[in-house]
């Protein structure tokens, strides 16, 4: 099937037991056991559900995998596959990460005693250099978050299976979409689809797949054990919203590319970043692994002042944690997603006090930009440093 096809067909279309084109919500924690003795196939909603399993079965589906499992949220989705470390475990990170997962690994581990280490994932050295003895996990991040860093996933790869290592990649930005990290030998994906998957800002979920059968064990037994899964009502929500996936994110991605552009020309942007930029620093390996350069950039206005008064000025995009919307959401990540990550790590990172996020939506791409402008028109020239383009 091809992409368009796949999303409405990939997974269970109709309900098997009525006939209902669209998948029923199964709002029931348990089911009547008619052989109680005998096995069933659902006998209670943590362990499974009709809904769910839907949900499972087609974004395993999207993401060329043979099992998928739906989670309460993204991050539960990253801790049920982080936490499956054990005493004395090594995992080397890339160092632009997620401040959920930066928070998960810099306090949980610790306590687990669970080693890590984060690498500048631009450079794939690095990663062959941080390899210990005791080293069993590579997690990747690309494009990354706030600033669209990009990791080498084959290269990555490769290394790991030189070295037995799991490899596991947060694939939210580009979604099954754009990249597809299970054909290119990762052993777990990740992904939030609270963002572009459901695609609605009206859902928190996380998705994880692998094609690995001892692993898909581990991963189910976890959500099990921590009863991080999924709701029905949740899980037919994001199912709704698969289906429109692509359609809304041509129009995401486009809208995307051509502020990004437009951006640059702008005196008062310090600096733009977006993979299909042209000096963006792995513009070429990106589009190697992946069809397009995404619905997210970002971009710097050099101060915290400066961001507050665009913040104020902006009329379009709403301001808030988050991404993936049909609507625009602007971001703060100094504030908001990078919080949890000590200031003098986050200046080192490049998450500074003028940096803004930026996840397009459907709107009318000139709608938003002219509503950016009219914001920038509010930002004063004389404290924005000279302008470099990334």
């Amino acid at each position: 099937m091809q992409l368009d096809t796949k999303l409405i067909h990939g997974g269970p279309l109709l309900d098997k037991y009525t006939g209902s084109s669209s998948v029923p919500i199964y709002q029931a924690s348990t089911f009547h056991q008619s052989q109680f003795a005998e096995s069933q196939e659902f006998t209670y909603t943590r362990f499974g559900n009709p809904t769910r399993q839907a949900l499972e079965e087609t974004i395993a589906c999207l993401e060329f995998a043979k099992y998928g499992y739906a989670f309460s949220s993204g991050m539960a989705a990253i801790s049920a596959v982080l936490l499956n470390f054990s005493h004395g475990d090594h995992v080397v990170l890339c160092k632009d990460i997620y401040g959920g997962a930066y928070q998960l690994v810099t306090e949980m581990f610790p306590k687990y005693g669970i080693e890590y280490t984060f690498v500048d994932e631009t450079d794939l050295s690095t990663w062959g250099k941080a390899i210990k003895e005791n080293t069993k996990g590579f997690y990747i991040e690309t494009p990354s978050n706030p600033l669209l860093t990009i990791t080498d996933i084959k290269g990555v790869v490769k290394l790991a299976k030189q070295h037995n290592i799991l490899t596991i990649i947060d694939n939210t930005f580009m979604t099954p979409i754009y990249q597809n990290p299970i054909k290119l030998g990762v052993d777990i994906v990740i992904h939030s689809a609270t963002k572009f998957i459901n695609g609605h800002s009206d859902v928190t979920a996380g998705l994880v797949v692998t094609s690995d059968e001892e692993i898909a064990k581990t991963i189910y037994k976890t959500q099990k054990m921590f009863g991080s899964m999924l709701d029905p009502y949740d899980c037919w929500l994001v199912l709704r919203g698969i289906k429109t996936m692509n359609i809304r994110m041509e129009k995401e991605v486009e809208n995307a590319a051509f502020i990004a552009k437009e951006l640059q020309k702008q005196r008062k942007v310090k600096a733009v970043y977006y993979p299909s930029l042209v000096n963006h620093k792995g513009k070429d390996v990106h589009f190697a692994q992946a069809s397009s350069g995404g619905a997210v950039l970002t971009f710097d206005l050099g101060s915290y002042e400066n961001v507050k008064t665009f913040f104020e000025n902006v009329t379009f995009p709403i301001v808030a944690v988050s991404l993936g919307g049909v609507e625009s959401i602007l971001s703060y990540p100094f504030t908001m997603s990078h919080a949890v990550i000590p200031e003098k790590e986050r200046l080192d990172l490049g998450v500074t006090e003028g940096l803004i996020r930026l996840s397009c939506g459907i709107e009318d791409k000139h709608d938003l930009l002219n509503d950016l402008i009219k914001a920038l028109d509010h930002v004063k020239l004389e404290s924005c440093q000279k302008k470099r383009v990334i």
